[in-house]
């Protein structure tokens, strides 16, 4: 029973946990056109990696992630190079998470580029754990999903109604950019937001280090012991 659960706990840190991360680093970046329903790749703006390191820097100080047993010397140099190579995964799916709902352009785009730089920025001066940490998040990227997918693109839909119309007429003159994506964009965004979320679940502080070859020695000895004594 030991065994399989050091077995299950391994694939789910080394196999499960980057594939999640991987997954949304390619959904993050995924649109599909409104006319041509063609799925369309946008590369993650510099602001977003700029975001991604300020939250980083938050895991770090919340003790959701310590470095220094992710990436250490008494580890062998293949299960320090998984562990940099799921941090890397955890970056790239941080600032596809942000690009997911970030405005692709114009003024929304750096309205809420502001927002979210501001709020990284003030918490890096805030006492936060792991739990706190996680909960803020699911607030900050659920604001930001319904005011993109739901606020923002109901109201400049081609065919709005007329709450559309009349955001129109209040927003006369001001330069607001909002590129036509189908609605197969917000579940795709939503998509990867949940499996970002359960990414972040699934990582642990202090990752789990695989049993060394004296340890399982001893336990097949005392497996061994055992079925002798009940032979006996």
């Amino acid at each position: 029973m030991k065994d399989y659960t050091e077995r299950n706990r391994a694939l789910l840190h080394f196999i499960v946990t980057p594939t999640i991360l991987l997954t949304v680093a390619l959904l993050g970046g995924l649109r599909v056109d409104a006319q041509t329903r063609q799925f369309i790749f946008i590369a993650p703006p510099l602001v977003t990696l700029v975001l991604a390191i300020l939250l980083g820097s938050l895991f770090v100080r919340a003790g959701a992630i310590d470095l220094r047993q992710w990436l250490a010397l008494e580890q062998p140099m293949m299960t320090n190079l998984a562990h940099l190579l799921t941090l890397l995964a955890l970056f790239f799916a941080s600032a596809q998470a942000f690009n997911s709902v970030l405005p692709e352009s114009g003024l929304l785009h750096w309205m809420f580029s502001f927002f979210f730089l501001w709020t990284l920025w003030t918490n890096q001066f805030t006492a936060f754990d792991a739990r706190r940490l996680l909960r803020s998040l699911i607030v900050m990227f659920s604001t930001a999903f319904v005011l993109k997918h739901l606020l923002v693109s109901g109201l400049y839909a081609p065919a709005g109604g007329w709450f559309s119309k009349l955001a129109a007429v209040l927003l006369q003159g001001v330069a607001i950019d909002v590129p036509a994506f189908a609605p197969a964009t917000g579940y795709v965004s939503f998509f990867a937001l949940v499996l970002y979320v359960a990414g972040l679940l699934l990582i642990a502080p202090i990752p789990a280090r695989p049993a060394s070859s004296d340890n399982k020695l001893a336990v097949r000895e005392d497996a061994l012991s055992e079925s002798g004594d009940l032979v006996e």
